[in-house]
């Protein structure tokens, strides 16, 4: 974090009240090094990291020049997942706050397009989404970005991992020359610097190297045998017990696995991979983030824009075959100057990767035999909040207020009991301490919220 205040930037009075209000304080490394320039309207290429304060660096230039009377696409943010397109439209909707009537779509595979044909036909000031979709607008003429001004790559290297490439190229072809390329990536290899080359003018190069800082994260790595390694996840579950965490593994097969044994052990559990339906998707990550569900068992894929502030731990099931990976995945937990852990599990044959790991960090790794740990059969307690789905969302005129109101009024449940909210397109989640659940389910199945009768669930 930086000393830097956002005071110092040229930006509106009522956006530097809005960034106050939601939190910034303070400018992250990143955003210190990279919003002057941006705000000035040059074409950046910038070294960061999901938790690094990226989406606010292109977010505040590209609302700095919108015209919110003008409904043609004015930015274009192209994201490598569904998962990370919906959480940089989120916090974009968030940043624009003070800005009315700022329309954010988001546009990603794996939903029906005709709901996203009928949001385009009402105008769109800023489009979110990848790269495929898009591609797919563009095809059926559904999709004008010949007007962009602000062009967003993030997560560069990993939309060229997933073969992107043609059509991102495809897509930038289709804006003007004269737009403003912001272009984000963890890595700078090669084809980076090719694709920077091509579609960037004299693009001014931002690195921040320290996205996280290890001295806050407490690393522990356990060697077990191949055949007990859930029984291994267990004990090491119950013995350092943490308040939530995210537990990484290689595969769809093995998250599926792992979640039915964990479930299977009175853990609760959920899994996200990227054979779900996205409506699925969501109410996982709504629940993980609501604190309704401890445990989080993901791909890296998949985990992808899940950015979480206070992420107590990462487990790491299956060690990554890549060491950059591992220094992504254990950077989602002790950050802001909180403390973390990392814990991760490995066989005998996965030992290169412990290696390689500490080749990369420059230091040995020591390790233990989980079985110094004491044996324990005991599940994580059941988390302190339980989650209720609300079938109203943005598209219906629910707002979070309405929602507490909903719950909080006429002698209803306590404010303080109350926990996040999540307001969709079409849905929307609450979450409820586990005591008062049934009575807040009840609460909102018998009223009305902004005077309408909505269906209501516990997930």
């Amino acid at each position: 974090m930086s000393d830097a205040s956002f005071s110092q930037l040229p930006l509106a009075a009522a956006q530097l009240e809005n960034l106050e209000s939601l939190g910034y304080t303070r400018m992250t490394d990143i955003q210190a090094a990279a919003l002057p320039p941006a705000l000035a309207g040059k074409d950046l290429i910038a070294q960061a990291k999901t938790g690094s304060g990226k989406t606010a660096t292109f977010t505040l230039p590209l609302l700095s020049k919108l015209n919110p009377r003008d409904f043609g696409a004015q930015a274009l943010i192209l994201c490598p997942t569904r998962e990370l397109a919906t959480q940089v439209a989120a916090e974009t909707r968030r940043l624009a706050r003070h800005q009315p009537n700022v329309k954010v779509v988001t546009l990603c595979g794996g939903q029906p397009i005709g709901p996203q044909i009928g949001s385009l036909e009402h105008g769109a000031h800023i489009v979110v989404g990848t790269p495929g979709r898009i591609k797919d607008h563009l095809r059926k003429a559904t999709l004008d970005i010949s007007r962009i001004n602000t062009l967003v790559l993030d997560e560069a290297d990993r939309m060229l991992e997933m073969g992107f490439l043609d059509d991102i190229s495809s897509i930038i072809e289709a804006t003007p020359e004269s737009r403003q390329t912001l272009l984000f990536s963890a890595t700078y290899p090669s084809d980076i610097r090719k694709m920077s080359s091509r579609f960037q003018r004299a693009a001014l190069e931002v690195t921040v190297v320290a996205t996280h800082d290890e001295q806050h994260i407490s690393q522990k790595f356990y060697i077990c045998s191949r055949e007990k390694k859930l029984e291994s996840l267990n004990r090491i579950i119950a013995y350092h017990a943490p308040e939530a965490a995210v537990i990484f593994c290689n595969t769809k097969a093995t998250v599926r696995d792992v979640t039915a044994h964990l479930k299977d052990h009175g853990n609760r559990a959920l899994a996200l991979h990227g054979d779900l339906e996205q409506r699925d998707r969501d109410q996982v990550l709504v629940q993980f983030t609501q604190q309704s569900c401890r445990l989080l068992v993901a791909t890296d894929v998949a985990a992808r824009g899940l950015d979480i502030d206070d992420l107590p731990a990462v487990i790491n099931y299956d060690l990554p075959r890549d060491p950059d990976q591992y220094t992504h995945r254990i950077g989602r937990t002790g950050r802001a100057g909180k403390t973390g852990l990392a814990l991760s599990l490995f066989a005998d044959n996965e030992r290169y990767k412990l290696e390689g790991i500490a080749a990369d960090h420059d230091r040995e790794v020591e390790f233990e035999a989980v079985e110094t740990l004491p044996a324990s059969g005991e599940a994580l307690p059941a988390p302190g909040f339980v989650t209720l789905c609300i079938a109203g969302g943005r598209k219906q005129k629910v707002r979070p207020g309405d929602i507490l109101g909903a719950l909080t009024g006429a002698g209803g449940i306590d404010g303080k009991a109350v926990g996040k909210i999540n307001v969709m397109e079409h849905v929307a989640f609450v979450a409820v301490q586990r005591k008062l659940a049934k009575p807040a389910l009840q609460q909102l199945q018998a009223g009305k919220i902004k005077g309408r009768k909505f269906k209501v669930r516990r997930l």
